[in-house]
């Protein structure tokens, strides 16, 4: 999907210069003026521009394939996340790579967009579930006491310990506040976001640790990772069922898998150009889509 990824405000550069037989000016200088047509006829002979005919033209087939399969509140909710987690530094980050909050959601629709063309394009087995689900944890809710060093670990432990279960959650949050030095959780009682086994955020052997327990058991072994030593509460932990009880579950993380896998994206996204009917008509940009409209010719004849 690289190739597809390139910043959506050339997607916009590339529309103003739609109606290019006009002679409207884009810059002046005292050697001359540059005008669309002409900045259109340079643009075009270069990759980069190349590329953004191929995103305009994906973007139209799978609006038009897709569209009713993404809302816009999957698109807000996909944007809030990336904004809460840059918090107040969202912008800047914006900024730096050039881009606009709309065009930011303009890509994240892309994705979702492309995101469901994979799904509706490939194939998945009862054996890639099975596979799948052998690596599969459901989405847990933890609380964590994140510590310097394992003497104050395994002391907070046994403070916990001493405690009845029914008044384990409230103790537990009373230690964070008192030991944890996660800022971000110690006043909350220690409590994360909940998690799965595709979290990438958090430490392996943090993960490892908290899918081994069950609802309100604590971890009485101190958690080493690189931030130091945690003590792990589960808070809710469903357990990990059947393959049938999680079946959305595992397709989503295949097919999230799929879009990552080059052979597989080359080839719907030639089925993809193939259905929206694309016909290039500058004659210089003739071979734009030759590398998927071939794959597309190919697959349709070995069938």
């Amino acid at each position: 999907m690289k190739k597809w990824s390139i910043a959506l405000t050339g997607l916009l550069l590339a529309a103003t210069l739609a109606s290019c037989g006009s002679q409207k000016v884009v810059a002046t200088t005292n050697g001359g003026n540059i005008t669309e047509p002409a900045y259109y006829s340079s643009l075009k002979e270069t990759p980069s521009g190349q590329q953004v005919l191929q995103q305009m033209i994906l973007s139209k087939v799978l609006e038009k394939q897709y569209g009713d399969k993404v809302s816009q509140t999957a698109v807000n909710q996909l944007f809030n996340q990336t904004k809460a987690q840059y918090g107040s530094s969202f912008n800047r980050v914006l900024s730096q790579g050039g881009i606009t909050q709309s065009s930011y959601k303009s890509d994240i629709r892309f994705r979702l967009l492309f995101k469901e063309a994979v799904k509706a394009n490939i194939k998945i087995t009862d054996a890639q579930l099975k596979k799948q689900f052998k690596h599969y944890e459901p989405k847990v809710t933890v609380a964590h006491i994140l510590v310097a060093n394992k003497a104050t670990a395994q002391k907070t432990i046994a403070q916990l310990s001493d405690t009845k279960p029914a008044n384990r959650e409230k103790a537990f949050t009373q230690l964070a506040k008192r030991y944890s030095t996660d800022s971000v959780t110690k006043n909350k009682g220690g409590k994360l976001a909940q998690f799965d086994s595709t979290d990438t955020t958090l430490d392996s052997a943090f993960k490892q640790a908290a899918f081994k327990l069950k609802t309100d058991d604590y971890t009485t072994v101190p958690v080493k990772t690189q931030y130091g030593y945690h003590v792990i509460l589960m808070l809710n932990n469903p357990g990990k069922g059947t393959v049938k009880d999680h079946k959305a579950a595992l397709t989503a993380q295949i097919v999230n898998q799929e879009v990552n896998n080059s052979e597989v994206t080359h080839e719907v996204i030639a089925k993809v150009l193939k259905k929206g009917d694309v016909s290039i008509k500058d004659s210089q940009l003739k071979q734009v889509l030759s590398d998927y409209m071939s794959s597309s010719s190919s697959n349709a004849s070995s069938k």
